[in-house]
């Protein structure tokens, strides 16, 4: 939204200046509507006059994009206007991993469990990408919501250098040593077919860093559309590149991981192109001016939200051992085809509560705390009604979903054990919305490490222990494990849920304070 000078030089909306005469400043991108929600007494940082003396933009480069204005608006139309295209583009990107592992399975077992090896370290991967992604959002929204475009600006350059960084460290340490770790890992003689997937996924890790931490400036501003758009393209051509490469052109399991990377980088190339003039944060070195207290802002929300991926990939690889030492390598193969069908299922939960991250950011740079409790309530509601379409779904067509992994001679016994399963998973997504919830309003404030402490306490504390209890002591085995990671997450989730509203609390009691003291 374009003003004239001199608004943005006071800082105050003429339509109400009668119901804001106590604001000193006040963020030149809030509309009329907004300014009349929220507190008469709001101190906002000068950054908007810093902005406007910049000689460094033009004009332009205030107006206020439709992404942006989504983020500063009514929380629930937001939540939704937001999560509908994250809903379809993660879904489709989802289908990345199910769709390997589809093609994978027509190359036998071993093949499928090799994949399943790769799967934890891949998780660290993509979850650490995924953490700057986190970082990038909450930050970048927040500055947003203050109003202060230059340092939204500095702030992605700031993401873009550390992408360079961690794909540089991904790529020396998994080139030396990915081998050991799939033999800790329990690989066995599925490790060589490990090898040649892992090899070639990980060597493209910089399409993976790049593309994921773009899509949480994308998010950061709104701009769910273009995100919806790279995201798709990606998955598709990888849809169509797969069986194209693994029995077409006879490069095997190695052709999925080609698959992989070569949609990646297309998908890496497009946004690329769209940051150099379409879209409101822009990526360039004129902007870049570095800062610790940006960098700590970014890593504060990055480093745990990557670390959350650490768990998981941990939770995986102990699950996996567990799995093992029951039930041999087939239970490994039951459990990551079944896990792949269970990521694609939460993607509409996880979408919902990925959308929040910007709208909180963008709250609590306006200093609208009173947002808080409308976005978690709305947030949960919306993804306990999917949640509760998905469970009833996952049950009913469980043995047909089971098929699409047990379509060869090698891998039809796997059938009904995959079936039991996903009916079995039927229960966990019921609890998903609360915790995942949880986790984004904490990294939306910059409270990475609270939505760690919660990722960590439900997935090693409470999954790991019941799985293993329930595995080996009380000799459920393989139904044991699957049981552990229904009950941990119940508890997990609930958990979260307390933690999160007892923070609420806390901001909307010391409400108009400065932000950092809530930090």
């Amino acid at each position: 939204m374009n003003r004239d000078k001199k608004d943005q030089n006071n800082g105050i909306n003429k339509k109400n200046t009668k119901n804001s005469s106590t604001c000193n400043n006040i963020e030149n991108s809030t509309t009329d509507n907004n300014i009349e929600n929220t507190s008469t007494e709001i101190n906002i940082e000068n950054s908007i006059d810093n902005n406007i003396n910049n000689n460094d933009f033009d004009s332009n480069d205030f107006e206020e994009t439709e992404g942006v204005s989504t983020i500063l608006g009514d929380p629930k139309k937001a939540i939704l206007k937001l999560s509908g295209p994250m809903i379809i583009a993660m879904m489709i990107t989802s289908l990345y991993n199910l769709i390997d592992g589809v093609w994978v399975a027509g190359l036998g077992q071993n093949a499928l469990a090799a994949v399943g090896f790769i799967t934890p370290i891949f998780m660290v991967v993509i979850g650490f990408s995924n953490g700057l992604g986190a970082g990038a959002t909450a930050v970048i929204s927040r500055f947003i919501g203050e109003g202060s475009k230059d340092k939204a600006n500095n702030a992605a350059i700031h993401i873009i250098l550390l992408t360079i960084i961690f794909t540089i460290i991904i790529m020396v340490s998994l080139g030396l040593f990915l081998r050991p770790i799939l033999e800790m890992l329990g690989a066995g003689v599925t490790v060589n077919l490990a090898l040649a997937y892992g090899n070639i996924v990980f060597a493209g890790s910089i399409f993976i860093v790049f593309t994921a931490a773009a899509y949480g400036i994308l998010r950061a501003e709104g701009n769910v559309k273009k995100t919806t758009y790279a995201m798709s393209l990606g998955a598709i051509l990888n849809i169509i590149l797969d069986p194209l490469f693994i029995y077409t052109w006879g490069y095997g399991i190695a052709g999925a991981g080609i698959a992989t990377v070569l949609s990646m980088a297309v998908s890496s190339f497009i946004i690329l192109y769209w940051f150099k003039k379409d879209t409101y944060i822009r990526i360039s070195l004129k902007f870049f001016d570095f800062s610790k207290d940006i960098l700590k802002k970014i890593l504060a929300v990055g480093i745990p939200a990557g670390a959350e991926f650490l768990i998981m990939a941990i939770l995986a690889g102990s699950l996996n051992m567990i799995l093992v030492s029951v039930s041999g390598a087939d239970a490994v193969a039951i459990y990551s085809s079944g896990w792949r069908v269970l990521m694609i299922a939460i993607v509409p939960i996880i979408s919902v509560s990925i959308s929040v991250v910007a709208i909180v950011g963008a709250s609590f740079g306006a200093r609208r705390y009173e947002n808080f409790s409308i976005i978690q309530n709305y947030s949960i509601k919306i993804g306990t009604i999917i949640s509760i379409i998905t469970a009833v779904s996952t049950f009913i067509f469980a043995p047909y979903i089971a098929m699409l992994f047990t379509y060869s001679p090698e891998t039809a016994a796997l059938n009904g054990p995959i079936t039991d399963f996903l009916r079995v998973m039927a229960l966990f997504y019921l609890f998903v919305p609360m915790g995942s919830t949880a986790a984004s309003i904490f990294q939306g404030v910059g409270k990475g490490l609270d939505s760690f402490m919660l990722t960590a306490i439900r997935e090693l504390l409470l999954v790991v222990v019941f799985a293993y209890i329930l595995a080996i002591p009380l000799g459920m085995g393989q139904y044991g494990v699957w049981w552990g990671i229904v009950i941990g997450n119940i508890i997990g989730s609930l958990i979260a849920l307390i933690w999160s509203k007892l923070y609420i609390k806390k901001v909307v009691a010391i409400k108009g304070g400065e932000n950092e003291a809530l930090e």
